[in-house]
This record gives C-alpha cells, structure tokens and sequence, in this order.
C-alpha cells in the first residue's frame, strides 16, 4: 500500500477539523492578502497532526513529538529547492571549478595536518582512504566553514507536508526527532541545508541514526561541534559503502580515435582486460594491469572530454550523494590532496568555469562597474547573476548568466584600459 500524500486537497480536508475551516474562510474573507500563507499554515497544522499519529508508530512519544513541535511553522521557501539539484544542472567543468579548486586544496592539506591524529584513528578503525574523508569534508561543508542556517524540524517539516517525495521527507522529519530526542545535539544547534543534510560532512538525520559515531570519547555523536566524530561518521559511512582499501577510485584514460562511447555507463562495468582490448590507456601513461577487476567508463562530458575508468571505490563515494558529478569532485579532490596535478584532458568547452577566487575577482569587477553584488563571496547568487546578464546584454552575448572565463577576461581588460 502506498504512503498517503497529504499534500493533496482531498487528504487535507478530511484531515482539518471543522473549526480550523471555518477559520481559514473568516482569514480568507478578511484579508485576502495573507490568504495563501494562513492556507499553508492550516494545512501544515493538519499535516502534523497525522505526523503525530506516525510518529507514535516509530517509537516517538506524543509528548516528545508535541515538546518539539510546538512552535513549528513552516518554511515554504524550501520548496523552491526541490527541483534544483546542481550535480545535475551545472555544466561539469562549471561545477568541478569550483570544488577542486587550490584553494579548496590548500584548505583541505591544513585541515589533514591540524586533525591529523583523530583521522588516523578513523582510517585505522574503518580501514579507508583519509584523503577522501578530507575531500568528502571539503565539498560538502567547505570544512565547516557552511554548514547551512535553516533548522531541520522546520525544513523537515515543511518538505513532509507540501511538494514531492513527502514520503522520504517524513522519515527524514521523524529521524530528526529521535535525534533531538537523544541529546546528542541541542536543538538549537541542529541547522543545516534546505533539505536537512548538517554537520561538517553533511549527514542526513537517517544516516546520522544509522553510521554517526563518537570519535572523540565524550558519549555523544556530534557532526556539527566535533570535528573528531564527523571524521569518523564520514570513514564509518564509506566503510559500510563498500570501500576497498588500497584500491584506487579510478583513474584519467585516453580513448583511442573512433571509440565506441555506446560503452560507457557508470554500471556497465568491465573486466579491465575489456578496457585494454579496445586500446585504453591512462592518462598519466602508468600502465593498467590486465586484471579481470571490473571497471566501468565514465564519460562525464562526452567523448571529446576528459574520460575515466572507476572501480568499487567510486560507487562507494557515489553512495554519499547519488551524482556522478558529485563523486567525481571527491575523487578529483582526493587525488590532489595526495599531489596529483590535476586532469591531463581539457573539457570541451571554449569558456571554463571560475574557481572561487576567480568569482570574488568576477564579482569585485562588477561591484566596480557599479552594479549592487553585495558580499564578495564567490557565491553566485540573484544579485551577481543579474549583473552577469546585464553584461552579457551589453556585449550582445548569449543572455544566461553564467559566470565564465570569457567574461571574466573582458572584464579584466576593461578594467586594465582605464588604469
């Protein structure tokens, strides 16, 4: 039987009480402005009560469930998210630039070297890579430096009640609960993204249930104040993922002329011998062991890109956030926090993407031309994006948006020209 949607018109009116309805059309009647926001407000109250009723089925009390709900209202903002996932939307050498960027490298080396000896003792107990543990820290919070201000019960809430996947959210919402309900994390502290991922690697409360661990000693599984734990939650995952130690992620190859791309796919994998007898090399010329260990291709930009062989360890990374962009990323990542120089094939574009000290260097040139960015972040957000496009329109380019190395250097130019 599958899981009721509340969200739908005729759930939610079986579910308000007569005297909520009669509210909600005294509101409507009397100001029309705040129509739809006290209609959200209605059904959100309706919704958690049949949460209530759930939530004594997985184990949470009404008063527990009525202690942490109380003062809830939801959040209608997250819905705008639901529909945008960057790992699937951004043109990859956009998305890699500024997550495998130097800065992120460097950032990540002086992390490994300051929590040097809780991630020897994650690496040693869960028998993983500790530069993936590092790389996976770096993506997903900028080592804690964003962890996301939204609190989970609101977002969690809010998703359980209005839009797509309300299924999955009331898991997620019910898992919250436990969490706070435990005292691992004071509720205050639980904030993260839009869709209830926190901490400095970016758990989601199920997982949290299911892998957190306490990495410092002190009883409490905390991803958001322990450094320690959250290093340990994140090589306890990959562990449970299926991570090999020893073996690689994958590596760069180069496909010979005329290659039939029909082959590659993530779970079309090969014995490497498969790979070999097509004429696959790798990109760095270290020669590939003619092994029956199965591999598959990745071709992230199509033939004319870079290419990659992936093994085990790839899927175990994908199981983190399922986009093969996003593992890309932490491979990419963790093979530079080992010295690796970096992709041998150019994307096939003729306009690369910015690292991150080449947007705030973006958005200093049009904060300069007078256009109101704001902070200087390197985030590309409504207000950078309006200049880019007001640049663009001047220039009689494409009208998109984007942030890329064509306008950059334009820019640079122009304002060289008046120096």
């Amino acid at each position: 039987m599958g899981e009721r949607d509340v969200s739908s018109d005729g759930d939610i009116c079986c579910q308000v009480p007569m005297k909520l309805r009669l509210l909600l059309v005294i509101i409507l009647l009397a100001n029309p402005f705040a129509a739809a926001a006290s209609a959200d407000e209605v059904r959100f109250g309706a919704c958690l009560s049949v949460l209530r009723g759930e939530a004594a089925g997985k184990g949470i009390p009404p008063a527990t469930f009525d202690a942490l709900t109380r003062t809830l209202t939801p959040d209608m903002s997250v819905l705008e998210f639901l529909d945008y996932q960057p790992e699937f939307r951004t043109p990859i050498w956009d998305y890699l630039a500024s997550l495998v960027d130097e800065e992120r490298v460097a950032d990540g080396l002086a992390r490994q070297q300051k929590w040097a000896a809780p991630l020897a003792q994650a690496v040693q107990r869960y028998q993983v890579d500790p530069e993936t543990v590092i790389a996976i820290w770096g993506v997903e919070s900028n080592y804690g430096h964003n962890f996301g201000k939204r609190p989970l019960l609101t977002s969690l809430g809010t998703l359980s009640c209005f839009g797509r996947r309300q299924g999955y959210f009331r898991g997620e919402f019910f898992s919250t609960l436990k969490i706070l309900a435990s005292g691992d994390i004071a509720p205050e502290r639980l904030v993260g993204s839009w869709a209830g991922a926190f901490g400095h690697t970016q758990f989601m409360p199920s997982t949290f249930l299911r892998l957190a661990v306490d990495g410092d000693g002190d009883g409490k599984r905390d991803l958001i104040d322990s450094v320690p734990d959250a290093l340990a939650s994140t090589a306890h995952f990959l562990r449970k993922a299926g991570w090999r130690q020893g073996e690689p992620w994958g590596y760069e190859v180069i496909l010979p002329a005329g290659f039939d791309s029909s082959l590659s796919g993530r779970r079309n994998k090969r014995p490497l011998s498969f790979w070999l007898s097509r004429g696959i090399q790798r990109a760095d010329r270290q020669p590939i062991a003619a092994a029956e260990s199965a591999a598959a291709l990745l071709l992230p930009a199509g033939p004319r890109g870079p290419a990659f062989l992936v093994f085990a360890n790839f899927d175990a990374i994908y199981g983190y956030n399922a986009a093969e962009s996003y593992a890309l990323a932490i491979a990419l990542l963790a093979d530079r926090l080992k010295g690796g120089k970096g992709l041998q094939t150019a994307w096939p574009t003729d306009d690369p993407g910015l690292s991150r000290q080449e947007r705030r260097e973006l958005q200093t040139l049009l904060a300069a031309r007078g256009y109101p960015i704001g902070e200087i972040d390197g985030m590309i957000g409504a207000n950078s994006r309006q200049a880019i496009e007001a640049e663009q329109k001047r220039l009689a380019w494409p009208v998109n948006g984007r942030p890329g190395q064509k306008l950059l250097l334009q820019l640079r130019s122009a304002a060289a020209s008046k120096n």
